[in-house]
């Protein structure tokens, strides 16, 4: 199903149907500052967050795989560790006995948990990261035990370098978070005799798709925020181009408005996309999205724009689509329970290494 255009005037927050400028990558929000993400931050060894994404560690984990096959057998099989799933990757550090399966885990473990605390260091060196009190851990690997075991460790390791942050997972599922931080960016009004809104998160292995519900006349503050429908694609299996992305994109989301109209979940006209890299006010990507295939930060290309084409009304009204950073939007997500810190953060972990810093204002 693709929706029509229809013949009723723009609202204000539209030019010409499209989201008008200065809208997307917003900075400063209601009672909070962005104070930066997308830091890339580069040692001898090239970017150093790179150090610490979930590829990384596999690759980590290939190495200490490898020393094991020069003096025998691999204990976890012939799959190259990127094959492996975090069920599989589990189950090898389970076990109720010491294995050379459990040992290699360990040995990866700690090595990775050493490169995400040297990283959480060099970041918290940076103006944008000197106050953080507070780090939530979002992105794919903490859902695993492996990922949380590299969590408490890199804490503990933290300590001993003088480093006193504290570090947590995301309140919400792993899945939910970027996409539950778009009640914060969507405009208010926009929210009025409305229910939900349309998520897109998109990470380098996966897009993730939702229904967002605000619930925000029972918690003014959106801490009841929930995802009542959630679909994933995992695009790197399919080795998509950059034009087929956008095409099941809006798929997925003209799927979630038919979905909304036989529940009777009455949908703002609204649309918001994360994504990897430094957004530009005008919804462009300066840098930052190498993950993706293709060449996302072309002039040519301005993906609001192309999913607004594909849906130009929701319901009665015209659409309003905006994007920002993967990273600020799963951050966002956690807002409502952050009131007690001033200075926040959040790095996600997955295909590459997210982060945004936050400052809580009066």
């Amino acid at each position: 199903m693709k929706s029509k255009p229809s013949k009723k005037k723009s609202s204000p927050a539209l030019k010409n149907g499209l989201p008008g400028p200065e809208v997307h990558g917003l900075r400063e929000l209601p009672g909070l500052q962005v104070d930066g993400y997308s830091l890339q931050l580069r040692d001898k060894d090239g970017f150093v967050g790179d150090q610490a994404s979930q590829t990384a560690f596999r690759e980590l984990l290939e190495r200490w795989r490898k020393r094991r096959r020069k003096e025998g057998r691999d204990p976890l099989g012939l799959s190259h560790s990127r094959n492996l799933s975090k069920k599989e990757l589990d189950h090898a550090l389970q076990a109720k006995k010491a294995s050379e399966a459990a040992d290699v885990m360990h040995g990866a473990i700690e090595e990775f948990a050493e490169e995400l605390a040297y990283v959480i260091q060099r970041f918290t060196r940076q103006p944008s990261w000197q106050k953080v009190e507070r780090i939530v851990i979002g992105g794919g690997f903490p859902e695993s035990d492996v990922g949380e075991r590299a969590i408490l460790q890199a804490s503990a390791i933290l300590e001993e370098m003088g480093v006193h942050v504290q570090l947590g997972r995301l309140s919400h599922n792993v899945d939910d978070g970027g996409l539950i931080g778009w009640v914060h960016l969507t405009p208010p009004e926009m929210l009025k005799g409305h229910d939900a809104i349309l998520a897109v998160d998109i990470g380098g292995t996966n897009i993730r798709c939702g229904i967002v519900k605000t619930r925000h006349r029972k918690a003014r503050d959106f801490s009841l925020a929930k995802v009542v429908r959630r679909v994933k694609w995992r695009h790197a299996d399919d080795d998509p181009n950059r034009g087929s992305i956008v095409e099941h994109i809006a798929e997925m989301l003209e799927d979630m408005v038919r979905y909304s109209e036989r529940k009777k979940i009455r949908l703002a006209p609204f649309i918001g996309i994360g994504c990897p890299g430094l957004i530009r006010r005008d919804g462009s990507i300066s840098r930052g999205a190498q993950n993706l295939p293709g060449d996302w930060e072309s002039d040519a290309f301005h993906l609001p724009s192309e999913v607004w084409r594909r849906m130009p009304m929701i319901g009665s009204g015209p659409t309003l689509v905006l994007m920002h950073n993967d990273a600020v939007v799963q951050g966002l997500s956690e807002l409502p329970f952050m009131r007690e810190v001033k200075h926040w953060g959040v790095l996600t972990i997955g295909t590459g290494l997210g982060n945004a810093s936050f400052t809580n204002l009066p």
